[in-house]
């Protein structure tokens, strides 16, 4: 029987307290051991004085043998058990829904090594953190549409983040496009929380469905809407146009977010509008985020026992009927 000692608790820890009386036990065996075994006197032993049997020296084993073995019964009587901890987490989740603009200025480099690589790399870092939540992924440019439908399996959607590059829709901003598509995933959730998480670099410039019009269609489902804008102050390196090969062409332009538009859609709705300058102002702004959108959680610990008291009990008992054994067989003593 295998037992790993780690979590090991005893049900009767006082019987330990007998294992002090052993080393009493062994000194009084040898004191009183010329006393319980027969001296055969000769006149002169000089011959035999650096003599000493194999026979010999293993019957001075015998005594440890069985101090080894009471040892052993005692740790079993104090009754070793395994604790084996189980948890059931019971959470009341939340549902969020990440909005990312693919637009072209999304592969501005003032972040390195541009916007949407390093808005994709701490959306995911976030998503590790909810671990309990239910996730959707939309995004938008000049249109707009769902990447991933709300589930809990965030492998998947961390999949379809590290997937996502600019060029695969029409270009432009459609902010109000992408945040109606995600209100439109997150409506008939019956979560106590629905919050949207919209991260953009730009001013809305497409789309039929205005951006405080879909803001007014979030708060009528009971939806909170966090806003990012992203991108530094004054200019950036950024695509201004692009090759008949599909390759972008770069030039310094001047950053724009409106951030009057995602102010009012995120106060509007019961959330707040927030402002990444960096990488790590970003990913301080997710952490907050994270904060202010705690995940109910109930954990019921359940604790579970293994007895290993028997393999002390059997292994003493072994050690007895092998000294017993010895001592009355090829290791007898001639009275």
């Amino acid at each position: 029987m295998s037992l790993q000692m780690q979590n090991i608790t005893f049900v009767h820890p006082g019987m330990l307290w007998l294992l002090v009386a052993l080393p009493l036990l062994v000194v009084w065996y040898y004191r009183t051991y010329k006393r319980r075994y027969p001296v055969l006197k000769l006149s002169n032993l000089a011959a035999l004085q650096h003599t000493r049997s194999l026979r010999g020296r293993l019957r001075s084993l015998l005594p440890t043998l069985r101090i080894l073995a009471m040892g052993l019964l005692i740790i079993a009587l104090a009754r070793p058990q395994q604790t084996l901890k189980e948890e059931q987490i019971k959470a009341e989740g939340i549902d969020i829904a990440l909005v990312m603009d693919l637009s072209s200025s999304m592969l501005a480099q003032d972040f390195k090594p541009d916007r949407l690589e390093v808005s994709k790399r701490v959306a995911a870092d976030f998503i590790n953190k909810r671990p309990y939540d239910r996730i959707a992924l939309s995004v938008f440019s000049g249109e707009a549409f769902t990447q991933c439908p709300l589930t809990t399996d965030h492998a998947i959607v961390k999949n379809f983040l590290a997937e996502l590059q600019c060029g695969l829709l029409e270009d432009g901003t459609a902010i109000g496009m992408g945040l109606a598509t995600s209100v439109n995933r997150l409506k008939d959730s019956d979560a106590k929380s629905k919050v949207i998480i919209l991260l953009t670099d730009g001013v809305n410039n497409a789309g039929y469905i205005k951006p405080l019009t879909a803001a007014e269609i979030a708060k009528e489902f009971n939806i909170k809407v966090y806003t990012i804008g992203v991108g530094s102050t004054g200019e950036a390196l950024t695509p201004v146009s692009r090759r008949s090969d599909g390759r972008y062409i770069y030039g310094l332009a001047r950053v724009e977010i409106d951030e009057a538009l995602l102010t009012t859609i995120a106060t509007s709705t019961g959330g707040q509008y927030f402002r990444a300058t960096s990488e790590e102002s970003l990913a301080a702004i997710y952490d907050e985020i994270d904060q202010l959108e705690k995940t109910e959680m109930e954990v019921t610990s359940i604790k579970r026992y293994s007895e290993e008291f028997r393999a002390f009990a059997w292994l003493g008992l072994l050690l007895i009927l092998l000294e017993l054994l010895l001592r009355y067989t090829v290791l007898r003593a001639i009275p």
